[in-house]
């Protein structure tokens, strides 16, 4: 994959269309199983097609999802993950204002809540698929340039071996991948 320049998210609107837990859900269905209409995202995450439509069409207004005309038909629209950039990042919370602040708090939180409900299912994950549910956990002491190279250097090699799910080869499964990494002399 070629190196793209990271996009930061400081938009207050797409940073709150992104903070509903339900959007989050669609947009995960959509990249992991591809196109879909609101009725079969409905039926897969339990929603009703008017609440599936509704959060569609917020994550189409800012850009996250586009429909595709050549599929879609009278009533029946199917919708596909945006083509953008894939290196989406969080903005620092001082760069904005204080009343905008609050949404990127909630999404933070929502996606710590996702990170730890992917941790909590690991353990069964590992024993039931070993070669896709791989783990590794690393101590080093970084300084502060070091650890932001070391994090560039990580995303550089996840576009390397990734795929884009219509480019991915026979056998290529979507996997969750997370890297977090947190001081430890303050605990």
């Amino acid at each position: 994959m070629k190196d793209e320049e990271p996009v930061i998210l400081d938009d207050p609107g797409r940073i709150k269309a992104l903070s509903h837990p339900l959007r989050r859900r669609i947009l995960h269905r959509l990249r992991a199983h591809g196109p879909a209409t609101s009725t079969t995202i409905g039926e897969a995450l339990g929603a009703n097609t008017g609440t599936t439509s509704y959060h569609l069409r917020q994550l189409e207004k800012y850009g996250f999802i586009e429909e595709i005309p050549e599929r879609s038909a009278g009533r029946e629209r199917w919708w596909r993950r945006a083509e953008g950039p894939r290196d989406v990042r969080t903005p620092d919370p001082d760069s904005l204002p204080p009343e905008d602040r609050p949404v990127l708090a909630e999404l933070l939180r929502i996606g710590h809540a996702e990170d730890m409900e992917l941790f909590g299912r690991l353990p069964a994950v590992y024993e039931r698929e070993r070669r896709w549910a791989l783990l590794s956990r690393g101590f080093a002491h970084m300084t502060e340039e070091g650890l932001a190279e070391f994090f560039e250097a990580y995303i550089r090699l996840l576009h390397e071996h990734a795929h884009r799910r219509e480019d991915a080869p026979p056998g290529a499964r979507p996997v969750h991948i997370r890297l977090f990494t947190l001081p430890a002399d303050d605990e």
